[in-house]
């Protein structure tokens, strides 16, 4: 059970950490002095290869807090009987995993895509999102983190 825990907090980290790493150093950095439309190739490779551990993370995740969750004796059919921490962490989950999904489904394409329109060409769809893209994944490092706090008082109980 020990290497189980120690698996899913590490895939816990890697996910977590890159998302602090990305919106707190690496966009930033970027940004500075107008830099990320010049530095959007490096960006968007960095973004490709941790979207690539994201999603292995994800599944590591749910297989490991799978068989944790029933080593706790905790019915992971039966919703109704879960203790209410473990509730909110998995409705925290479900959440984090469905803006994971959209950033990476449909956000991030379409602003790959405007992003490939010249500015004068934008719609003022296209403008509105660009300038509303960046919520995603901020809410995403938020509910990250309300996660991982769950997490720690789920293991206390």
């Amino acid at each position: 059970m020990f290497a189980l825990v120690w698996i899913h907090v590490l895939a816990a980290v890697v996910w977590v950490g890159g998302m602090v790493f990305l919106s707190v150093v690496l966009v930033p950095v970027l940004k500075r002095d107008g830099g990320l439309a010049r530095h959007a190739a490096l960006f968007r490779t960095a973004a490709y290869r941790f979207r690539a551990l994201v999603w292995g993370a994800m599944g590591i995740l749910v297989g490991t807090g799978s068989v944790l969750a029933v080593g706790r004796s905790i019915p992971l059919t039966v919703p109704s009987q879960w203790p209410s921490i473990f509730m909110v962490k998995m409705g925290l989950v479900a959440l984090l995993f469905t803006l994971t999904l959209l950033h990476d489904l449909v956000v991030g394409p379409r602003v790959r895509r405007i992003l490939g329109t010249d500015e004068a060409l934008r719609s003022a769809g296209d403008r509105l999102l660009m300038r509303y893209s960046v919520i995603v994944p901020r809410v995403s490092l938020l509910v990250a983190l309300l996660v991982l706090l769950a997490a720690v008082v789920l293991a206390r109980t």
